[in-house]
């Protein structure tokens, strides 16, 4: 079990839905895309790079809409900056992966609580 953590923590937390517009190959990556999301209006697009391609094909992303961490500090991976974290459900062994997303359609930059 992790460390638990206080209410006001959590709520430091910005969750939102976002709809991947495009999945690209990042060259020399076998479990990285490079996605393109959009996070509504008030976020508006942002890059992502995601360690999903042994679970999804791009066709599979294109459209998807799932939650994401927003405001979680950027980070350079394959010299590409990420400006979020797709959020999943993963077992141990991590054999499967399965992005959360909404139980319905629901309009993108929606918060998750």
């Amino acid at each position: 079990m992790t460390e638990t953590i206080k209410f006001p923590d959590w709520q430091k937390l910005d969750l939102r839905v976002g709809k991947i517009l495009k999945a690209e190959d990042i060259e020399s990556a076998d479990k990285l895309y490079r996605l393109s999301v959009d996070l509504g209006k008030q976020l508006g697009k942002r890059t992502l790079v995601a360690g999903i391609k042994p679970y999804y094909t791009k066709e599979q992303l294109k459209d998807k809409q799932c939650v994401i961490f927003t405001n979680l500090e950027p980070r350079t991976l394959k010299g590409i900056e990420s400006q979020g974290m797709l959020l999943a459900s993963v077992n141990e062994d991590e054999s499967k992966v399965f992005l959360l997303q909404p139980d319905g359609k629901i309009e993108e930059g929606s918060r998750v609580r």
